[in-house]
């Protein structure tokens, strides 16, 4: 993993390089202060309405509002970020979003980290030491960034034209198309997986290049077949999801 002229560089176990942009510190500064503002006039409407509570008991409105005050900075951003692909209104907005450094998607455990070490970045003055550690690190990254190994990118173009299939469990629908894969390897379900995953962060050069590298020599091999009108990421999930749920991976 590299850096070359604010370009990110992955390799991944597929021997394929991967290239992101990252975010600078304007656009992530201008979405925390989108974010900072959103949160503040939510909180104010939660507290509003939890006083509403203290004409029938004030020592629960009293206990909602510490609730509120104390924990929903955190919330905010562990939900927004773990449920969204990493962006929150902020980030959309600026068009950046959260990712793991080895170009997979966020996790929930990855959100709670680098949301909860946001704390050392709280300190007074208040986001001193973020901006610092971002500074020194050629990734840019924070204090939460480095104890969950997520980095900033801004997001390709690919958002506006195209987004996989929400399938992660189940059977697939185009699972009738695929043969047997008596032959597959494990290596080669992981391999597989990760392109899936990382697709809708890929850059169009980036897409076609990877799926001459890892599925076309793949599909070769296990003889399967293009479908006319399906885009071969629809395929390559129905392979994921056979192989995984035959091998009790899923």
């Amino acid at each position: 993993m590299i850096l070359v002229n604010d370009r990110y560089l992955v390799l991944t176990p597929e021997k394929v390089v991967i290239r992101y942009d990252l975010a600078g510190i304007g656009p992530r500064a201008l979405a925390q202060i989108i974010d900072l503002l959103l949160l503040a006039f939510a909180t104010i409407a939660l507290l509003i309405g939890t006083s509403f509570l203290g004409v029938v008991s004030a020592g629960l409105s009293s206990l909602l509002s510490g609730l509120i005050g104390a924990f929903s900075f955190f919330v905010y951003f562990i939900a927004f970020e773990g449920a969204a692909s990493g962006q929150t209104p902020g980030k959309r907005a600026m068009g950046i979003r959260v990712m793991h450094a080895d170009g997979t998607p966020i996790t929930w455990r990855g959100a709670i980290i680098r949301n909860v070490i946001r704390v050392g970045d709280l300190l007074p003055p208040p986001y001193l030491a973020g901006f610092i550690t971002m500074f020194l690190n050629e990734r840019s990254q924070r204090l939460g960034d480095l104890f969950a190994n997520t980095v900033v990118c801004r997001v390709g173009e690919t958002q506006r034209g195209f987004t996989p299939a929400p399938h992660r469990a189940g059977v697939h629908q185009l699972e009738s198309v695929v043969p047997e894969l008596d032959r597959m390897t494990l290596a080669e379900y992981f391999a597989i997986k990760r392109l899936c995953d990382r697709w809708p962060y890929l850059p169009p050069e980036e897409q076609v290049r990877s799926m001459q590298d890892i599925w076309e020599p793949f599909r070769k091999e296990h003889k399967i077949e293009n479908v006319s009108g399906v885009h071969p990421i629809y395929i390559m999930e129905a392979v994921v999801m056979k192989y995984g749920r035959l091998k009790k991976l899923v």
